[in-house]
């Protein structure tokens, strides 16, 4: 019987660990990050820590292959903090790789090379690669840090790192099931959604006996992803909102010490770096999700092209826009109408 990854029981599993349970799968993925070509799941040995008090910092799936200690993690929702993360983790699973060996000896003591590879289906946009760094966290920014993590994030969402999907039919059909699952629940319950979400996909040939043998399970860790991932998003949206509340405040307060005209409309004065002035467009962005969320639920369509308008004064005129309407509905008319018209 082949061996599964042994997931830490009392943290909320994924369909994603789920899949990638096998050495069998495991071995496929990466094969496929890497261009290589081992055929012997055997060879991979799974190196996962189980004690809870590391809950909080625990990968996916860790394991070992070719002297190489691979830590694998799939996240919806990005997370910059992922090089920390991967920092504890990897000093505790060192210390459980060298627990016979001394380092007091006048002889090296060998360890394999870590590699870091994020796995990233979430909603908000984020290039096809994108390299994340410990330094990135530092207090004081240095040319050349003494220490250094780097963790891969591919975005596995449709459209991206096609390459990969082709080389990998496991993560290509996993992503079609979650965009299927996305499709429903942006018209129904996220309960009807997955239901009809696993028909189409075994339907169509996807993860069909991934599905059909273990339905009911892959049926409720899929409610609880997606409801997770909602509560986040609205985690995230309330937090960026208070922030440009505090930055308009803030901004209003230096424009009057300033003795700007525009005090309270504008808060920041122009000439700022370019951080202040995003801060400034994402602080009206703020304004009008606010306005938006007392009309009824923003689309994320809507949402991202809000987020991606880098015109101050656009911004301002769909804040006016946002205040005068009634409804979501009516403010997207008007404001894809203005985009049209340009």
């Amino acid at each position: 019987m082949e061996e599964k990854v042994n997931v830490v029981r009392n943290q909320k599993d994924t369909v994603f660990r789920m899949l990638f349970r096998g050495k069998k799968e495991l071995l496929a993925l990466y094969n496929a990050l890497n261009g290589t070509e081992y055929q012997e799941p055997e060879e991979l040995e799974i190196y996962t820590l189980e004690n809870a008090i590391y809950m909080a910092v625990k990968n996916d799936v860790s394991f070992l292959l070719g002297s190489e200690l691979n830590l694998y993690e799939h996240r919806a929702s990005f997370n910059p903090n992922m090089p920390l993360r991967d920092l504890i983790y990897i000093a505790r699973q060192l210390e459980k790789y060298i627990l016979k060996k001394s380092l007091y000896s006048s002889s090296i003591a060998k360890i394999p090379v870590p590699r870091f590879v994020v796995f990233y289906n979430g909603s908000s946009k984020q290039p096809e690669r994108r390299i994340l760094k410990l330094s990135d966290a530092f207090e004081k920014r240095v040319e050349d840090p003494e220490l250094e993590l780097k963790v891969l994030m591919l975005n596995i969402n449709p459209g991206n790192n096609s390459e990969l999907m082709e080389r990998c039919r496991t993560l290509k059909d996993y992503c079609e099931y979650v965009k299927c699952v996305r499709k429903y629940a942006g018209r129904e319950p996220i309960e009807d959604a997955v239901d009809h979400a696993v028909t189409e996909c075994v339907q169509k040939g996807i993860l069909v006996d991934f599905l059909t043998g273990q339905r009911a399970e892959v049926r409720a860790m899929s409610i609880f992803e997606y409801n997770e991932e909602e509560e986040r998003r609205k985690f995230r949206d309330a937090e960026r909102a208070d922030a440009r509340a505090e930055g308009r405040a803030e901004g209003r307060a230096e424009g009057r010490a300033e003795g700007r005209a525009e005090g309270r409309a504008e808060g920041r004065a122009e000439g700022r770096t370019e951080g202040k002035l995003i801060g400034k467009r994402e602080g009206i962005a703020a304004s009008i999700f606010v306005l938006l969320e007392d009309m009824g639920e923003i689309p994320e369509d809507l949402r991202d092209r809000i987020m991606q308008e880098q015109d101050l004064e656009v911004l301002q005129k769909w804040l006016r826009l946002a205040a005068q309407n009634k409804s979501v509905e009516a403010f997207m008319k008007k404001i894809f109408e203005d985009i049209s018209a340009k």
